[in-house]
């Protein structure tokens, strides 16, 4: 089997809000071969920076686009090619852009595989532990305890028994996020999980050490993202200072950085981004990484469902998993790009695809309504 093209399409709802939502847009990686297999893959990413990295012709040995090196390539050398993008695109790449482009592209090769074998992805992975997974509510944060309230009892009464409320309004204060966060436990109440991501917004290590104080007195699960992913010292210390548990890691690629990561103590779970952190062919060594500093690890995936269908094979083959992100955001690509729609039952649980490859197809009306053209 050899791959014949790699194609990138952008799609994009009318209007794009400057919030923290990147279900707004993407960009769908397919990749064809010469069977008639397509895989398919998603990167939350700037998508026009993805396509041009890519696209883009070579310049040299060690600048290269990535379409260009796949072409004639066996999809089933997915480690080999893995390395060989790497590689090839050395100098503009290593880190961010050309590491979300290359985990697009690694998403849609491990879709080839599944979909060759005729198994889900996750048992080419290497084997399965489950076929569903508690999922907890992932929405961004409002700015008033009336829209908390209603928020919070819109989604809750679904069956959640957690929900996670980051960006949007926290952030702009320490005072103001331990009002919101007070609002969003009185509204949620004593029993069920509540978890905060500040979108990197924190930047006073002591004053965010004394919210946290505040925020375990509301029984806050974790807390996300605190700082930029380059301040190492300050989450190391944010961590030994609380007990609430720091998460952290879906700007993060390639297992260097999560070593650092880790190696430094810096969060007690880890949250890949299987379409940033270098795909599934990264996240899987993780997993062993992980293990080694006692991290747990719950993926990010707040996109499409292509996203979240491959974060459901990878949770699949995770020996210890304890919850899927359910992007909850009314966004038009959600809601329509792929069959099936995922969904939560009464008691929070998501099924696991058992359709071989990642388990999810394009709807292609859609891609004709939202593509961007040139």
């Amino acid at each position: 089997m050899k791959i014949v093209d790699v194609r990138s399409v952008i799609l994009r709802q009318p209007t794009v809000e400057m919030i923290g939502d990147g279900s707004q847009d993407t960009i769908v990686i397919l990749i064809d071969t010469d069977e008639g297999i397509t895989g398919i893959g998603e990167v939350d990413s700037a998508p026009d920076v993805v396509k041009s990295i890519i696209n883009m012709p070579a310049s040299h040995m060690a600048c290269m686009g990535l379409k260009e090196l796949l072409i004639g390539e066996d999809p089933l050398d997915v480690e080999r090619l893995w390395r060989k993008m790497y590689s090839k695109s050395i100098y503009y790449g290593r880190r961010s852009a050309a590491i979300h482009a290359m985990s697009g592209i690694d998403l849609a090769l491990w879709d080839i595989i599944g979909k060759k074998l005729g198994i889900p992805v996750g048992k080419a992975l290497g084997g399965t532990y489950r076929n569903r997974i508690q999922a907890y509510c992932s929405v961004l944060m409002p700015g008033t305890e009336a829209e908390i309230e209603e928020l919070v009892s819109k989604h809750m009464s679904k069956g959640y028994q957690g929900i996670k409320l980051g960006w949007g309004a926290l952030g702009e204060s320490f005072e103001k996020d331990i009002r919101l966060v007070k609002a969003a436990r009185k509204a949620l109440g004593p029993n069920k999980k509540l978890m905060i991501d500040i979108g990197m917004r924190w930047t006073d290590v002591k004053g965010a050490m004394r919210v946290l104080q505040a925020f375990e007195e509301q029984d806050v699960y974790w807390v996300e993202e605190p700082f930029h992913p380059d301040n190492l010292d300050g989450y190391a210390r944010l961590r030994a200072s609380t007990n609430v548990h720091i998460s952290g890691g879906e700007e993060v690629g390639t297992l260097h950085e999560y070593r650092e990561l880790l190696s430094r103590g810096c969060v007690d779970i880890v949250q890949p981004d299987l379409s940033r952190c270098g795909g599934l062919t990264v996240a899987r060594k993780l997993i062993d990484l992980a293990e080694e500093y006692n991290a747990v690890i719950i993926p990010h995936a707040f996109k499409t469902n292509i996203l979240m269908a491959a974060t459901l094979q990878y949770i699949s083959a995770l020996p210890n998993a304890w919850y899927l992100e359910f992007c909850e955001q009314d966004t038009i690509l959600r809601q329509t790009l792929t069959t099936p729609l995922f969904s939560i039952d009464k008691e929070g649980f998501v099924d696991i695809p058992q359709k071989c490859g990642l388990g999810v197809e394009i709807n292609m009306d859609t891609v004709r309504k939202y593509q961007v053209v040139g």
